[in-house]
């Protein structure tokens, strides 16, 4: 799927985007429960670059157990950004944020960033010098030793596992009344415009981007989630 077109289905689904996953709620709260813990020792003061930030749900958990941190709220979806900018307002952190409507290359190179967030945003860049040069594009943007928590859908799709596993994924999402054409659509995803890789190769392709080697700290169903930390030789 080209840039455009994803733009446009995010721009479209943005309105009714958090209600609509609604029941994968529980996976999205201990994700985060997991990264207050391991973003903990960034300073009080820290700048957290959230790429692909769409409405704003990581943003408003860390904005209410940091009360002092900074956001960049970054995502090609101007739609996206209007509700994660209503978000802000209602939650009381807007003075603490500033939005970038564009792609990780449209924002400023200079490293800034005490950490970055990228949650199931690089599993649609389905080549992988591409996935590679973006998660390097990270790493210029964050300050020596800066950390990196990047979650996206993995698996080794040439595995009987893999079935089992998408099967699961698909039942969860159909028993959170998600609409049956919007799991029709994403099976159809998963197989051309979504780069599910084993997990060993998304954290290679991480650490080939200027990162330490990752650490897997979470899984569930076909997501999983890893932290870095930028090498400072970007």
């Amino acid at each position: 799927m080209r840039n455009e077109e994803l733009k446009a289905l995010f721009d479209q689904q943005a309105a009714n985007y958090d209600q609509q996953w609604a029941g994968m709620t529980p996976i999205r709260d201990c994700l985060h429960l997991l990264l207050d813990a391991l973003f903990s020792g960034l300073p009080e003061n820290a700048r957290i670059l959230c790429v692909g930030a769409g409405t704003g749900v990581e943003m408003a958990y860390l904005a209410g157990r940091f009360p002092h941190w900074q956001f960049t709220a970054l995502d090609p979806s101007g739609a996206m950004l209007d509700v994660c900018r209503l978000r802000a307002t209602q939650d009381g952190f807007l003075s603490r944020c500033s939005f970038h409507q564009g792609y990780l290359e449209t924002l400023a190179t200079e490293p800034r960033y005490d950490g970055a967030t990228c949650l199931l945003v690089s599993q649609f860049l389905t080549d992988p010098s591409a996935r590679t040069a973006f998660f390097h594009d990270i790493a210029r943007r964050l300050k020596p030793g800066g950390l990196l928590a990047n979650a996206d859908l993995a698996a080794d799709t040439n595995s009987p596992a893999y079935q089992t596993l998408l099967r699961g994924w698909l039942k969860l999402m159909s028993s959170s009344d998600v609409p049956q054409e919007a799991i029709e659509r994403a099976r159809a995803a998963y197989a051309k415009d979504v780069a599910i890789l084993p997990a060993h190769q998304v954290a290679d392709l991480i650490a080939s981007a200027g990162f330490e080697v990752p650490v897997q700290f979470f899984q569930a169903g076909l997501m999983h989630a890893w932290f870095s930390a930028q090498r400072g030789d970007c």
